[in-house]
């Protein structure tokens, strides 16, 4: 398996992967460069109601309308992943990464912004890889390297999501979505 890391790939962890900030999770990518690599965890959901923190963001996020921990660092900071309506890719604040999703800036005015996005998702942190980081931790089976859908980012239940994704791979890939967590136990 050789997908490709750009915007738009998913990183699944692997069991391989014990640091407890990834166990488990599904992660988005959004910049690869020579430089690193920054995504957000996509099924890490908190308690805390975006409306709380962002005010009248909570209005137009995705269900559930709360912040997503999307990475061990800059937690105080947040990234909202948006799905540009048909024909809203150059709203103002939007940057594209893939297909019609991208970067929505929070401090854009929101009365810019509606009507241009279909679907809002805010993360507080991310996770980030410095030069070649990412590319060894994938060498030495941390993570499995997929394609992501656009329904990945936004789904409502998060708790299968890494299962969901696992379950549509080919080959032995899928066969890993039934994997228990200690294999001992089993």
């Amino acid at each position: 398996m050789s997908t490709e890391l750009s915007a738009g790939t998913l990183l699944l962890a692997s069991s391989e992967l014990l640091d407890p900030n990834f166990v488990d999770t599904v992660v988005l990518l959004l910049d690869v460069s020579d430089e690193g690599a920054l995504g957000v965890v996509l099924n890490r959901p908190t308690a805390l109601p975006v409306s709380e923190v962002l005010g009248e963001w909570g209005e137009v996020v995705e269900e559930p309308e709360v912040l997503f921990q999307g990475g061990p660092v800059a937690t105080d900071g947040a990234l909202a992943v948006a799905l540009a309506s048909p024909g809203g890719e150059n709203a103002a604040g939007f940057r594209p990464l893939w297909d019609r999703v991208g970067l929505l800036d929070l401090e854009t005015p929101r009365e810019l912004v509606d009507g241009s996005v279909d679907r809002l998702r805010i993360f507080a942190g991310y996770a980030g890889w410095g030069a070649g980081q990412l590319e060894a931790e994938v060498a030495e089976g941390s993570w499995y390297v997929v394609p992501g859908l656009v329904d990945d980012v936004f789904v409502g239940d998060t708790r299968e999501l890494r299962r969901r994704v696992l379950r549509r791979q080919p080959g032995d890939l899928a066969l890993q979505a039934t994997r228990p967590a200690d294999p001992e136990l089993n």
